[in-house]
């Protein structure tokens, strides 16, 4: 198969190596517009490079991974579903909802498949979790919680860009949310701070964040995000039951440190990237993807579970902005 790849910052980068070492990818053909970064990756990763987008759809690919920046995404997935090429695609789809629709109802009038890259459901951790909620090992489920954690903050010149904290960090809370319980978000309460550099601020952009979510079947769940957590990268779900509860992502290497005389973990050394936290889910994701390319498997993340997740996303942004509840069908009717 011959597979492109647009955007080789660093998961971009990291992408290309997965696919380098897949057996059914017998040539890489990269993208980026920092030229120099698309050779250098190639090089590492045996491929050729495109010197354009024009050039890199001329190529007769069999699928296309896009991990551009987020401005980008929409308009490169629509383009590959026009040209008949399986897409996968870093989260969000689209900046917002409305254009996460646009794209949906090209993707569905259309049979070509477009994954999208929410790797948290490739996590063995939330895997384990999501069997035992449905397997009635935790009892009644009674309350969530999410912790998303950067150990230091991104660039300016990502931030704006990004959507915005609730797009781009907390979505990967909602979208595995609704994957391992099965439920739906139908009401929002969320507040946030800024403690940091002024260009959050600049962007109205919180760095700091927390909020409730009400899941349809009565749950509530709390979430917390940081831009600033200098201990480590720290992603958690508490899933807490009437028998048992589960933690993902409680291991040697979660940056938490106990107060308690005596304890000693988590032992060391904590997480510092995304990367090294799910490698093995990335690298899952993207196997995954070929399968889907190939016609192996069904699509296992759609771009109507990123809408869902986008709607949620926004009706967080929204209740921030104007401090008060807002309930998601408020958001999904605009």
């Amino acid at each position: 198969m011959r597979v492109g790849i647009a955007g080789t910052g660093r998961i971009g980068a990291g992408h290309a190596m997965v696919l380098a070492a897949h057996d059914d990818v017998t040539e890489l053909v990269v993208f980026d517009e920092d030229r120099d970064r698309a050779s250098a990756v190639a090089a590492k990763a045996n491929g050729v490079v495109a010197a354009s987008l024009n050039e890199l759809f001329d190529a007769n690919l069999d699928g296309l991974v896009i991990s551009t920046a987020t401005s980008a995404h929409a308009e490169l997935i629509e383009a590959a579903v026009k040209a008949g090429v399986p897409a996968f695609c870093e989260k969000p789809v689209a900046i917002d909802a409305e254009r996460t629709k646009q794209v949906l109802e090209l993707v569905s009038a259309n049979d070509v498949p477009v994954q999208v890259g929410f790797q948290r459901r490739f996590d063995k951790g939330y895997a384990a979790g999501r069997e035992a909620l449905r397997n009635g090992e935790l009892g009644d489920l009674r309350r969530l919680h999410l912790i998303s954690g950067d150990p230091a903050p991104p660039p300016e010149s990502f931030i704006v860009t990004s959507g915005g904290i609730a797009r781009d960090l907390h979505i990967h809370d909602f979208d595995i949310l609704r994957w391992v319980t099965g439920r739906e978000v139908v009401e929002v309460y969320s507040i946030g701070a800024n403690r940091g550099a002024d260009y959050f601020a600049k962007a109205h952009d919180p760095d700091e964040s927390v909020g409730t979510l009400l899941l349809d079947d009565g749950t509530l769940v709390t979430f917390q995000g940081s831009r600033y957590n200098g201990a480590g990268y720290d992603i958690r779900m508490e899933i807490i039951g009437t028998e048992a509860n589960h933690v993902v992502g409680l291991t040697d290497r979660t940056p938490i440190r106990s107060a308690e005389p005596g304890v000693e973990f988590p032992a060391g050394p904590a997480w510092t990237l995304f990367w090294d936290r799910f490698e093995p889910a990335y690298a899952e994701e993207l196997r995954t993807f070929i399968d889907v390319a190939a016609g192996r498997c069904e699509n296992p993340c759609t771009v109507e579970d990123a809408l869902q997740a986008s709607y949620i996303a926004e009706a967080v942004e929204l209740s921030r902005r104007e401090h008060r509840p807002v309930r998601i069908q408020e958001v999904a009717a605009l």
